[in-house]
């Protein structure tokens, strides 16, 4: 597929891309808890509530981020395990045709020995393991005859063939063992991570789940809230661009061909893709319920980059595995152009990524721990959203 999108501006969410920020979801769940009257850290020096709930979220993102890379390990180690399978099968062919070669000479050598038309000089350059060093010798070339020749030099070349093989191979080896360490590293991250935040949480009192529950519905009440925000924009300026298109029909004049660019892409999507992304949606929606686990593609489970994939691959269109991937495929358009399909991608390093589904609402498999859901695409606040992609 090809790309069409532009480099990225240092711009704000209205131009499809956030100003990069320190903000996160845990700065926007402080800002909440910092209303509360527990705000202020406790005198027995256990973590205060809110500290309890930052560094969850924190944990809960750099298991994400990791897992994106287990991904992106873990596609390369399958990559390179089957390139390695394929140079072994090839190996293994131009052996066993290096092999017949050296047969036919080894015929050719003993017929002129018994005959007596070969010197042993010649006998032992024909059975020899490696005849190379002969090659040169033109008053032994000048007694081979045209068909001798012909498995000389076919010896050779496939000897030659067989031992770039080998040497491919054995350089493919060592980059799926560096693919293999790099694999193991994300994995024990993630595992790590993800035993910190159970850890934190376990230690929580039955008042102090409550009282973090209670504020995770706060949370999501302004997420809906801007959600439904945006909806209002968007079918505002849906309305507006109707009317100047209807206008420009009743003026005889042809409306602008491609429609107008956010950051690089037409702000309505064609007939086409609106019928893939409905088949995306209808994919992503049918999985709804099913837990997120890192690293997985479906269908019992999947993570965020294993959803879209999986659904836009149900529409028939082919998206890389990883987050940092799929945000360079297709044409990046503003948020408020955003379309059901697009997707949307959030924080700094690109590691979350949900699928739009029109008035400010997304899927998306969330966290470890979660369950793939709709909700608001500012579910961790508004500083968050990094980008939006129309991948088709």
């Amino acid at each position: 597929m090809a790309s069409h999108r532009k480099s990225r501006p240092a711009g704000s969410l209205g131009a499809g891309f956030r100003t990069p920020v320190l903000a996160t979801a845990a700065l926007t769940s402080v800002a909440v808890l910092s209303q509360t009257a527990d705000a202020a850290p406790p005198a027995d020096g256990k973590p205060s509530l809110e500290e309890v709930e930052k560094k969850v979220d924190d944990l809960y993102r750099q298991a994400e981020s990791a897992t994106e890379k287990y991904d992106a390990a873990k596609e390369q180690t399958t990559k390179q395990r089957t390139h390695i399978d394929s140079l072994r099968e090839e190996v293994a062919r131009r052996t066993a045709r290096m092999n017949k070669a050296r047969e036919e000479l080894g015929t050719f050598a003993a017929a002129q020995y018994r005959t007596g038309a070969a010197t042993p000089d010649t006998a032992t350059f024909l059975l020899a393991d490696s005849p190379q060093d002969y090659f040169d010798q033109s008053q032994l070339m000048n007694r081979l005859t045209t068909r001798q020749k012909s498995a000389v030099d076919d010896y050779a070349t496939q000897q030659a063939a067989t031992m770039k093989k080998r040497q491919e191979a054995a350089k493919s080896l060592q980059t799926l063992s560096e693919s293999q360490n790099e694999l193991q590293t994300a994995k024990a991250t993630v595992q790590k991570k993800l035993a910190s935040a159970r850890r934190l949480l376990s230690q929580l009192t039955a008042e102090e789940k409550a009282r973090l529950a209670a504020i995770e519905r706060q949370k999501q009440e302004e997420a809906a809230r801007k959600a439904a925000e945006l909806a209002k924009q968007q079918a505002a300026a849906a309305k507006e661009q109707a009317q100047q298109a209807s206008g420009s029909s009743t003026s005889g004049s042809s409306p602008t061909s491609g429609g107008s660019s956010g950051s690089g892409g037409s702000s309505t999507p064609s007939g086409t893709y609106t019928t893939k992304a409905e088949k995306a949606i209808a994919f992503a929606r049918a999985q709804i319920g099913k837990p997120y686990v890192w690293g997985a593609t479906g269908p019992g489970s999947y993570d965020c980059s294993g959803l879209t994939q999986a659904a836009w691959k149900a529409a028939g269109v082919s998206l890389p595995r990883t987050t940092y991937a799929q945000v360079d495929v297709g044409t990046t358009v503003s948020l408020a152009d955003a379309r059901p399909g697009d997707l949307i991608f959030f924080y700094d390093d690109i590691s979350h990524v949900g699928i739009y589904m029109g008035n400010g609402m997304m899927i998306h498999a969330p966290k470890p721990g979660a369950y793939v859901r709709e909700e608001s695409i500012y579910y961790g606040g508004e500083s968050i959203i990094h980008s939006v992609v129309r991948p088709a």
